[in-house]
């Protein structure tokens, strides 16, 4: 299996620092970014299976940037870290934006690593869903455009007699 890539977008180094040392420990690759532009432009340039992001960068939310990503990439997944006291009104809009995981700092290593672990697992089943799926209506699609060849050597339209 191919290594994961994993982008962590926080403006606090010792973050970026801390969570890039753990996860390439477990053999993961790590992007750590402090911009939200910068993160962008990895999505541009790398296959990102995770994103690890803080709430907050440089006074701008994260949640437009992560509805925008999960437009093109709908089975990334999505972590938030944040050390904000949020309201319930707060956690909803922040969960419905498309968070998989978020999780209030401080927050132990062991923790994230179970929960992206989990996530990218996840991730993986909806990707091969998405694969056989695909293979399935090219299969169903080869199928119904083929004519059914009939013992006598007649051919007979795939539209007016199907094989089951």
């Amino acid at each position: 299996m191919a290594k994961e890539t994993i982008l962590v977008l926080d403006k606090e180094f010792h973050t970026q620092w801390t969570l890039k040392t753990v996860l390439e420990s477990e053999k993961y690759i790590v992007l750590a970014v402090d911009a939200i532009e910068r993160a962008l432009q990895n999505f541009q340039e790398f296959e990102v299976s995770g994103l690890v992001t803080e709430y907050r960068i440089d006074h701008s939310e994260t949640l437009e940037m992560i509805r925008e990503l999960r437009k093109g990439f709908p089975e990334l997944y999505v972590m938030m870290l944040t050390d904000e006291n949020l309201e319930e009104k707060e956690y909803g809009r922040i969960i419905s934006s498309g968070i998989d995981d978020l999780f209030l700092k401080p927050i132990s290593v062991e923790r994230i690593l179970i929960h992206l672990k989990k996530g990218l697992r996840h991730r993986r089943i909806l990707i091969q869903k998405k694969r056989l799926e695909q293979r399935l209506n090219e299969i169903k699609t080869n199928k119904n455009g083929r004519e059914v060849r009939l013992s006598s050597g007649s051919q007979v339209p795939n539209k007016s007699f199907t094989l089951r």
